[in-house]
Parts: C-alpha cells; sequence; structure tokens
C-alpha cells in the first residue's frame, strides 16, 4: 500500500522537469521562433494535416530519427506546399525547409536531425492556400550539435559530394513512389571539436537540396547544421513514365555556427538516377 500511494507521486515528480522544459520551448516560440519565420500568421496546432514522429529519448543525439507524414493527397487543387522543421533549444532552431509539389505524391519527409538538449520539436507545413498547420514533439537529448566528429574526418572528405538515390520497391507508374536520397558529406556544425588535432572545425554542411524528375520539382529543400552527418531523407514521387530521378546538393562554410551573414559559397554535387516503371 506503500508503494502505491507513492507511485503517482514519483510519477507526478519525474514529470515536473519535463514540463517545465516544454513550457520554457513555449516562451521562445512564442517569443523569438513564431515572430522570425510567421510574424502576423494564423498558426493552427493540430496532427490532422501533418504528424510529427520522433523518439521520446534519443538514444545518439546526433542521429535523431523524425519522421513528418501528410493526411492529405497532393493533388494540383489541395496539396502541401511546403514544410518548415524547427528545434526550438538547439543553438540554431532551424533544421530545414522542405518544398513540395502535386508531383511529390506524398508531402512526407523523414530524415536524422542533431538535438543539442531537451526541446520540442516542431513541424510546420503551409497549404497551397496560404493555411498554416504545426504538430510538434518534446525529445530528450544532450549535446547532439557538438558531439565529436571522430577520427575518420579525412575518410569522410575523401567520399564528399558523393550522391546515392535508393528505391526499395519495385517503381509504380501513377503512384507515389518512396525514395531515398543519401548524401555524403561530414555536415560540420561549428561546434565540434576534431578528435585528432582538438580544435573546433568551422561549419561546413548541406544547404540547399534539389530533386527533380524528368525535369519537374520533386523536392526542394534549405537544410542547415541541424542535419546530421551524410543527410539521408526520404521522400516521395510520382513517375508517369520511365526518366530521369535527379539530385542537385549544394554546400557553404559560415565563420560563426549560428550566423549566415558571413558564408562561402560552397560546391555543388549532382547524381541521375534511371526509373523504369
Amino acid at each position: 500500500m506503500k508503494y502505491s500511494k507513492l507511485l503517482p507521486t514519483i510519477f507526478i515528480t519525474t514529470l515536473l522537469p519535463i514540463a517545465a522544459i516544454a513550457a520554457e520551448d513555449e516562451k521562445i516560440w512564442n517569443n523569438v521562433l513564431k515572430p522570425e519565420y510567421f510574424a502576423g500568421q494564423a498558426i493552427e496546432e493540430s496532427d490532422n494535416i501533418i504528424e510529427l514522429e520522433a523518439p521520446v529519448r534519443a538514444e545518439d543525439p546526433a542521429l535523431v530519427p523524425i519522421k513528418v507524414t501528410s493526411k492529405v493527397k497532393q493533388t494540383k487543387e489541395h496539396y502541401i506546399k511546403k514544410i518548415l522543421v524547427l528545434v526550438d533549444n538547439n543553438p540554431f532552431p532551424f533544421v530545414g525547409e522542405f518544398e513540395f509539389t502535386p508531383e511529390s505524391g506524398k508531402a512526407d519527409i523523414a530524415m536524422r536531425i542533431r538535438v543539442n538538449s531537451n526541446s520540442n520539436i516542431r513541424a510546420i507545413a503551409q497549404i497551397n492556400d496560404g493555411k498554416l498547420m504545426m504538430t510538434k514533439k518534446f525529445v530528450k537529448a544532450s549535446g547532439g550539435c557538438s558531439a565529436p566528429i571522430g577520427a575518420n574526418l579525412d575518410e569522410a572528405m575523401s567520399r564528399l559530394g558523393k550522391i546515392k538515390f535508393r528505391l526499395e520497391n519495385e517503381v509504380k507508374a501513377g503512384e507515389p513512389n518512396l525514395v531515398q536520397l543519401m548524401i555524403s558529406h561530414p555536415n560540420i556544425t561549428g561546434m565540434q571539436m576534431d578528435q585528432v588535432t582538438r580544435f573546433v572545425k568551422k561549419s561546413h554542411f548541406v544547404k540547399d537540396v534539389k530533386v527533380t524528375f524528368n525535369g519537374k520539382p520533386v523536392l526542394t529543400a534549405k537544410t542547415d547544421i541541424a542535419i546530421s552527418a551524410d543527410p539521408n531523407f526520404r521522400f516521395y514521387f510520382v513517375p508517369e513514365k520511365a526518366g530521369d530521378l535527379k539530385a542537385e546538393v549544394t554546400d557553404t562554410s559560415c565563420e560563426l555556427p549560428t550566423k549566415r551573414d558571413v558564408c562561402a559559397k560552397g560546391n555543388t554535387y549532382t547524381e541521375t538516377f534511371k526509373v523504369q516503371p
């Protein structure tokens, strides 16, 4: 009986720190992030249009798997145009902005991200009529943006810019097909120590991703340091016939990890994949 009486108290006490952190995140969202990205715009919080999947506790804060799933069909009349992903408590909260078209088939996007401390992760969808919908998940993590680069940076740089497409199932014409885009890139945050030299490396990360099929946009993304090393994206496209799935990836280097006013133009890497439905 003593244990059963204590359990509710223990449970509530355990939840209090999480609730306090989540409440602080709402202050950051309301006072900083929402005015910066959506000044004067109304946003409805709901899982009816998109849903966000993320672990409650990250096994590896530098490789946190997240998935945004859409609940509406992509048609010319009504479709999700854009999804913005933010991590409230990251040093640079912007994770990425992902643009979709009716040719995307589904406005779904899955990736691995860095989470630097306990935080809400937010996904905000913009419908083609301008309406904004938001969903969020609270994730417990620590040190994702400053996790050491490791001892294999030279190896990572030797395969810099290599791109691969992977389709796990047989391609079906006229239907949404899931595709995986894998990019070899260390995606250095500018807050990580090189395990060999013991110096903090300047940021160097993928900033633009453009995927087309037969010249028509499928996925266009602007990304930043919160995307994990070796960026890996899963999304959909609809092939009406055989053709070329093409990726163009551009990177950049910035003097400071949390500012984008002094950055150097990087390189563009491309890859084309033949698709035969």
